[in-house]
């Protein structure tokens, strides 16, 4: 079979786990406060973010699931893609954690894997979750030196049928707690990170997040839906994307909600800033309102969300 790549990388922001990063000389304390200082900065100003973010960690075990998760997605679209007679490697770098994406595509390079097709692993697209991340590979790359390596991206898919499939059926799996009855009438809210509204400005991010709310809605069989934003860094002097989704709780009691599907549809799967911005957090907002809320699960390792991607990447290495 004639391919065009010789291998799929998936990029993603990765999260802590046990054992050293390898980035710094000294260690910071823990992972977590290793892996947040990463990304907020080390400048004094962040330090109160750090520790706030840090205690969330610590209050769930310390570490995060989502490379462990990443990597049993990419586990499992390399398992599809084999059923398909397509023989590609999957591998996994993260940004802000081991394996980082520097190192994975030395390692690919040195098993002489030059035309990579990568997969970003956030369903829409802003500075923070596209270019960004195309960024970092653009610095792997370059600092390999290697001026046949070549890095191609897959396309969005943020409305693609496969993606909506999986966030429905873990709506309904979620909604089947409450009931038929309650589920029809509860009220629902998608959330997404939040982000400053001038980088939204920007970018098509928010259109996408509609978009993808808007079809899983419809795939329900609703037409009614609320838009949230989650997990923003306080104490900024810029704007971020409103509503929260505690402020959008408290408004769903005010118009007579008694219960809330929350659906993160801007995550693909579970890890602290889900965990604990919405399981917590978010909970403990419902239950000072008296409302019942129950979160569906992220789109993780859904057959129907790993089927979409092995086809979209099967698609897209036969056809160059």
């Amino acid at each position: 079979m004639n391919l065009a790549f010789d291998s799929v990388l998936f990029v993603a922001f990765g999260g802590p786990t046990p054992g050293c990063c390898g980035r710094r000389a000294l260690c910071p304390g823990t992972e977590a406060t290793c892996f947040i200082q990463s990304i907020v900065g080390e400048h004094l100003a962040a330090q109160a973010r750090v520790a706030e973010v840090a205690a969330h960690y610590a209050q769930l075990g310390g570490f995060s699931p989502f490379n462990d998760l990443t990597c049993q997605q990419a586990q499992g679209v390399e398992n599809l893609l084999k059923a398909q007679g397509i023989h590609l490697p999957v591998y996994v770098g993260m940004r802000h954690w081991p394996p980082y994406v520097r190192d994975v595509l030395r390692m690919m390079a040195e098993q002489y894997l030059e035309n990579i097709l990568a997969v970003i692993l956030a369903p829409h697209q802003c500075f923070a979750s596209s270019e960004w991340y195309q960024q970092t590979v653009a610095e792997g790359v370059a600092a390999l030196g290697n001026p046949r390596l070549q890095v191609t991206y897959l396309e969005p898919w943020s409305t693609h049928p496969g993606y909506i499939d999986a966030i429905a059926d873990h709506m309904r799996q979620a909604g089947a707690v409450l009931g038929q009855e309650r589920a029809q009438r509860a009220a629902l809210v998608y959330t997404a990170h939040s982000i400053p509204a001038a980088m939204a400005a920007q970018a098509p991010y928010t259109q996408q997040f509609e978009a993808t709310a808007a079809a899983a809605t419809r795939q329900l069989g609703r037409a009614d839906y609320r838009l949230a934003y989650q997990s923003q860094t306080h104490g900024t002097p810029r704007p971020w994307l409103q509503p929260d989704i505690n402020d959008a709780i408290r408004q769903v009691h005010a118009e007579g909600y008694r219960d809330i599907i929350i659906a993160p549809i801007g995550f693909l799967c579970d890890h602290i800033e889900v965990l604990y911005d919405l399981d917590v957090e978010a909970q403990h907002t419902a239950a000072s309102c008296g409302v019942t809320c129950v979160r569906a699960k992220t789109v993780g390792t859904h057959p129907a969300f790993l089927a979409m991607l092995s086809e979209l990447i099967a698609a897209r290495v036969l056809q160059g």
